[in-house]
């Protein structure tokens, strides 16, 4: 029998002694060993702050993308290997799909979110603030990578997916992890592991796996480490409360295990559209990967008065769902992870059966396709109803982790949200409906005791990702008995694993810091037009301060008749008592346009390749006639354009071929006063040298 290997300290070792067999969840054959006994688990700890954590510290936000990029591109060469492994957990083609090739898209869009931050070890968080009169001192803060591991500690229903969306964040940030998946289904995470560490994308250090217990690796955790857990509630609660944990401040992001809920609007009936997507979400959330997910449907609430129609045709729906071997076509359902996990569920549907009824399936039996019903952990779907919610306790706090579902009445809108509250907290609730008062109504009332909302009707049914969809650009928890963690949440999740710094200085020195340009720091003699510099010759700082013009009244008639903007105000004919202005004023988009003319290099073609757009553009004072203006035209900032993959010379475009950058300039409109009369940024594609 094989023996599952840990990853730490640079090599695959094997822990001491038998371990705990592992199953073929489908036949119920041993298939494999783990054990981590005799592992050090503080020399794991200090590997991955010594040699990992510098070493991703060492790369910027792009370069850790494209790290993250170059590895789903590897994992994806590797698909066949990882379903044939997959089946063994019991998990159809497609329960593996959302594990496997999810978990792989998560790579791939935390990759891009590499756009979203500069080309610098470190990032600037949010505004900037002037604090003195003279504009000598400001403040602004910086976010820099923690120096210490993250620690996953992972469920058994997501091997991969679990892992991978977790990693994802945390190396984009410039942390190593620390994996401890599930030891259930760790064999899955091993072969995984065993092909990234293989591909030597990710440097030393930067990814440790553990196979087996945890053993006392939280005792040895500090303040800069990280640690998330997905799992039970009960669990979480026991690591979250782990002393070392308490006394070093360790953060801890828990994402667990909640009774989660959909709604049926008052306003659907059998008739609309909006019915059959209410029973065809039911039925997935039940079935896909056996109901084992944490975001998984447990309560279904129905108006009274459509509840005998509904339940018999969520019942009807679930009898035409095939269970089995996965490996057969025809199964759309596979079995639980293991005998552990189906007895588990079991003894909780006892709970529930003491204030509820089944009106579907059997607890006892199981009709299956290619299989041995007793020698796999299989379990036939179960519908359960009560009819009295707010009476029962049992159906809002036990949870049957597994395709097990209740359905329950409720009269109103406010008693379903109110019912919705009753699970103290979820990573996750649906309401459909087509009636958007309704969908204000419920969103807004039961916001505060759910991580995510799905409002699902026609209009979004056939793009919909679906209730149990966690998005890797959103967040991913819940508050209170789900955990009160979030991960993921695009930027949001990667400064989970940084650290916020108040930084305070001259203008001038934080521009040198931070590599971003601050409102009145000093600017830089570029010594020749800025547009006349290629992408790595350019400097932050690099300024021109342009020729002045004059704006006449003709000026803004012209425009004026040439936009189609006749707003009075632009009008000099109009009566301006009772209005904001003195007189006939200029269009903010004149002046912008004037800007434009005023720093732009008319010479021959240069590096400038194209303007990108505008941001944060603001009118700051009125320009009328007659005054005098001039730009103050600043090098902002530079971010790496990576070059468009072609796969196909047919999909080619003009310029992909080219390397570039996108730089932003900061444009300052001032007039004769020496005052700002507008300012935005403004992002030119500038080519490098060939």
């Amino acid at each position: 029998m094989n023996k599952l290997e840990s990853y730490v300290s640079g090599h695959w070792i094997t822990g001491d002694g038998e371990g705990q067999t592992l199953y073929n969840a489908v036949t119920g054959e041993a298939i494999a060993s783990a054990s981590t006994k005799g592992l050090d688990f503080k020399s794991v700890l200090e590997y991955g702050r010594t040699v990992g954590n510098p070493a991703l510290r060492k790369m910027t936000f792009h370069a850790r993308g494209n790290m993250l990029k170059a590895l789903a591109l590897h994992l994806r060469n590797h698909l066949p290997k990882f379903y044939d492994i997959s089946y063994k957990t019991g998990a159809t083609k497609a329960d593996s799909r959302v594990d496997i090739e999810d978990g792989i898209g998560n790579l791939f869009a935390n990759a891009s979110l590499r756009r979203k931050f500069p080309d610098e070890v470190f990032c600037i968080d949010g505004e900037s603030h002037n604090f003195g009169k003279n504009n000598t001192f400001m403040g602004t803060h910086i976010l820099v990578p923690k120096e210490g591991v993250a620690v996953h500690i992972n469920a058994f229903n997501f091997p991969v997916w679990g892992m991978l969306e977790k990693i994802a964040v945390n190396l984009l940030a410039g942390m190593p992890a620390v994996v401890k998946p599930a030891t259930v289904t760790s064999y899955l995470t091993e072969a995984v592991v065993k092909e990234i560490i293989a591909s030597k994308i990710l440097p030393e250090g930067a990814l440790q796996l553990l196979c087996g217990s945890a053993g006392d690796l939280l005792t040895h955790v500090i303040s800069q480490d990280v640690v998330t857990f997905t799992g039970s509630a009960s669990t979480g609660l026991m690591l979250k409360s782990n002393q070392n944990i308490l006394k070093e401040n360790v953060p801890f992001n828990m994402e667990a295990d909640s009774l989660n809920c959909i709604v049926l609007g008052n306003d659907v009936t059998p008739e609309k559209p909006e019915w059959e997507i209410f029973v065809k979400e039911v039925r997935k959330e039940m079935t896909l990967k056996a109901g084992q997910r944490c975001t998984g449907i447990r309560r279904i609430f129905v108006p009274e008065n459509k509840m005998e129609e509904m339940w018999n045709a969520i019942a009807g729906s679930l009898s035409q769902t095939v269970i089995g071997n996965p490996l057969n076509e025809k199964v759309r359902m596979g079995s639980l992870a293991g005998e552990t996990q189906r007895r588990e569920v079991k003894e909780q549907v006892q709970k529930l059966l003491s204030s509820s009824q089944i009106i579907y399936g059997s607890l006892d039996s199981v009709e299956v396709v290619d299989a041995d019903a007793d020698k796999g952990a299989f379990m036939s779907p179960l519908l359960l109803m009560n009819e009295k919610p707010f009476a029962s306790k049992e159906v809002h706090e036990v949870e049957a982790f597994g395709p097990v579902s209740t359905i329950m009445p409720y009269k109103t809108t406010d008693e379903a949200i109110a019912l919705s509250k009753l699970g103290k907290g979820s990573l996750v609730t649906t309401i459909v409906t087509a009636d958007y008062k309704t969908a204000k109504q419920y969103v807004i009332g039961a916001a505060t005791h759910h991580g995510r909302i799905l409002v699902l009707n026609n209009e979004c049914a056939k793009e919909n990702t679906g209730h149990g969809s966690p998005l890797p650009l959103l967040v991913h928890g819940g508050p209170g008995r789900a955990g009160g963690g979030e991960e993921m949440g695009g930027i949001r999740g990667v400064k989970h694993y940084l650290q916020r710094t108040a930084l305070q200085g001259s203008p001038t020195t934080i521009t040198e810091i931070t590599n971003v340009y601050q409102p009145h720091a000093k600017g830089k003699d570029p010594g020749k037009h800025p547009f006349k510099k290629y992408f790595e010759e350019l400097q932050i700082g690099d300024q021109l301060i342009t020729e002045k013009r004059i704006i006449t009244s003709e000026d803004i008639d012209r425009f004026a008749d040439l936009s189609g903007d006749h707003f009075y105000a632009h009008i000099k004919t109009t009566d301006f008592t009772g209005t904001m202005f003195e007189r006939q004023v200029a269009h903010g988009y004149l002046i912008m346009s004037i800007a434009a003319g005023l720093f732009v290099d008319d010479y021959d073609i240069n590096p400038v390749l194209l303007n990108y757009g505008i941001d944060e553009l603001r009118f700051t004072k009125p320009v009328y006639p007659g005054a005098e203006i001039h730009i103050r035209f600043t090098c902002k900032e530079k971010l790496p354009n990576d070059k468009r993959i072609v796969e196909k010379p047919e999909d080619f475009k003009r310029g992909d071929d080219i390397d570039k950058g996108i730089v932003k300039w900061l444009v300052e409109m001032i007039d004769e006063t020496d005052e700002v009369t507008g300012v935005a940024t403004i992002l030119t594609m500038v080519a490098r040298k060939a």
